[in-house]
């Protein structure tokens, strides 16, 4: 019996210990992904020596307040485009772009800024916007978007072409609508960098997404080309957090960290990227919006794009950022008039749902 007994308790004992071992594979693969997730992002930020802004960097820009975690964070995104230039040498930002997270709501704004923007750059002349990295690298870009916006600039994250296109190709690239055909032909680099892609839906790995997010020969230029790449990193923004993306974090991170840099402190980024999972799109806006743009020309500069007037592009920054856009306007009424457990009220002689207005 006592033998019995034993055998009938052997199952058991084999179910427990295949489930300990399945929690301690799974227990020391997290941790292996989380020290690795923790050096890969350690190795964004690059010290003084590695840093390509190092012959550049204005120290005696005052740092921007501290980000707690609770207040608004924002990010300056810089897309830079480095061919041809000798060692030392800083290219003007390609592109330019704000990433505005609201950590309480939860809602994330993407502002795109016109390059050819005419602007006052702190401690220099007056010039370009996307010229303010290339006279006090990022730290001066981030006070002139600042200063411009209203907004307090914590944070940048600058990328060159190459780790854009590791990114997209990390991610297992992205299915999208390219709404026209673009055809550039780019002599420089023996037409490494040359435009040629058709219409329709498609899966654009990262070469074809540089290609889409760089197109900007059509009537409305830069116009168009920042809400095309406003739109883009959207897609992109969703594909990762996709469950074999975040699975796959410590690969993606390795595979774009030698082409990333920043002034992210660790700490910082795993702050947003747990945000980020319950993150969502809740708006996009080109800067300075058009009805504040005026083509103006100035001498030693050239063709430039002036802003009639400062607070109210001010103004507008705010009034972006309070909205939800991806909340249908039929939805949002129906919010502020409130509902009851039914979800109908009665409001005089009309009676509001969620669907309309019925009489």
């Amino acid at each position: 019996m006592k033998v019995r007994a034993e055998k009938k308790k052997r199952p058991w004992k084999w179910a427990l210990y295949s489930i300990l071992g399945v929690a301690i594979i799974i227990g020391a693969y997290a941790a292996y992904q989380g020290i690795g997730i923790y050096n890969a992002l350690d190795n964004f930020k690059k010290s003084d020596t590695e840093s390509r802004f190092k012959d550049v960097i204005d120290v005696s820009i005052e740092k921007p307040p501290e980000w707690t975690g609770t207040e608004r964070v924002n990010i300056l995104l810089l897309g830079g485009d480095a061919r041809g230039l000798e060692k030392g040498q800083v290219a003007r930002s390609d592109s330019m772009m704000v990433a505005s997270i609201d950590p309480i709501t939860k809602k994330a704004h993407l502002l795109s800024l016109l390059r050819d923007t005419y602007v006052e750059i702190p401690g220099h002349s007056s010039n370009r916007i996307n010229t303010a990295i290339t006279l006090g690298g990022p730290p001066l870009a981030m006070q002139t978007v600042g200063d411009l916006l209203g907004l307090d600039i914590q944070y940048y994250i600058y990328a060159d072409f190459e780790g854009f296109k590791a990114l997209v190709d990390a991610i297992g690239g992205v299915d999208y609508e390219v709404e026209k055909d673009m055809v550039y032909t780019d002599n420089a680099d023996k037409n490494r960098y040359d435009i040629n892609l058709k219409k329709g839906y498609q899966h654009l790995d990262g070469d074809k997404a540089l290609q889409y997010v760089r197109f900007r020969h059509d009537a409305m230029s830069d116009f168009t080309r920042t809400e095309r790449q406003r739109n883009f990193l959207n897609a992109v923004a969703t594909k990762m957090q996709s469950t074999w993306n975040l699975v796959r974090m410590k690969e993606i991170l390795d595979s774009v960290q030698p082409f990333i840099e920043t002034n992210l402190e660790v700490n910082d980024m795993l702050k947003l990227g747990q945000l980020g999972l319950g993150l969502h799109m809740a708006g996009s806006a080109q800067l300075p919006p058009m009805d504040l743009l005026a083509d103006e020309r100035i001498q030693g500069v050239g063709s430039v794009l002036g802003i009639r007037d400062t607070e109210a592009l001010k103004a507008y920054v705010q009034e972006v950022l309070n909205e939800d856009t991806s909340i249908p306007e039929s939805v949002k009424e129906t919010s502020t008039q409130g509902s009851g457990a039914s979800g109908i009220e009665s409001s005089g002689d009309e009676t509001r749902t969620a669907g309309g207005t019925a009489g």
